[in-house]
């Protein structure tokens, strides 16, 4: 019987998004797996289809709900929550450029048994190497193994509390943003809970694999910033 309900968003980066579900299906404890397709291409939705018995997830493809264009995370989550209430189970985001360890989902069950009152739990960030990598580098230095804060967590790894799941109605999501890591862990504080990322539960993270161009934030951030506010991309 499945401890928690996993999704994974995905948008083509067919490769990463197979070892990111590969992974989730080697984890220790029982799980149940959905992958939302966000208006890939044909070639990623067929490899999707063809992945789907072999490795042993859920497909829910987001063209079949709605004609709104990628990016929709508002959408995903809204029926992630829905499916996770009904099943009594807590919610794990891993995303498509996320690889996890066999322990990693364990990990982050273990300590919601062990928090006060938590609300958002995730795993840090690395790099092959095991370096602490984007989006958590303002946590770089840390050495604690556990930190509570009230800064934003990522999605890349993030376990929300069943708890949490009942105190705050995704509907009320606001429709001009595409993400909300932000605004989803301000909101688990604002209500009382408490925020953990994990430092001695690492998984590896290709930074944006899914959305190549978010890339030019490093290599062209001029182009980057033009796309983001001119064209209204990447609204968090």
């Amino acid at each position: 019987m499945a401890e928690v309900l996993v999704i994974t968003p995905v948008k083509n980066s067919i490769e990463t998004t197979l070892d990111t579900a590969r992974a989730i299906a080697s984890s220790d404890v029982s799980v149940r797996h959905v992958i939302f397709n966000d208006f890939s291409t044909e070639e990623t939705k067929a490899r999707l289809e063809e992945n789907k018995s072999k490795i042993g997830y859920e497909l829910i493809h987001i063209e079949e709900l709605t004609d709104h264009p990628s990016p929709n995370y508002k959408l995903v989550l809204q029926i992630s929550q829905k499916m996770a209430l009904e099943a009594g189970l807590p919610l794990l985001v891993i995303e498509s450029d996320v690889v996890i360890k066999s322990d990693t989902i364990s990990s982050l069950l273990s300590y919601k048994s062990k928090g006060v009152k938590p609300g958002l739990i995730g795993s840090v960030t690395v790099d092959e190497a095991g370096v602490v990598n984007f989006p958590y580098l303002k946590f770089k230095g840390v050495k604690e193994p556990v930190i509570q804060t009230q800064r934003s967590l990522s999605f890349c790894c993030t376990l929300f509390t069943l708890d949490f799941l009942k105190s705050y109605d995704f509907t009320g999501l606001d429709e001009a943003k595409d993400w909300y890591d932000t605004y989803i862990s301000k909101k688990s504080i604002e209500l009382g809970f408490e925020n953990a990322v994990l430092m001695d539960a690492p998984v590896w993270h290709r930074p944006h694999a899914s959305r190549p161009w978010k890339q030019l934030k490093y290599s062209n951030p001029l182009k980057y910033y033009f796309l983001k506010f001119w064209k209204g991309l990447d609204k968090i």
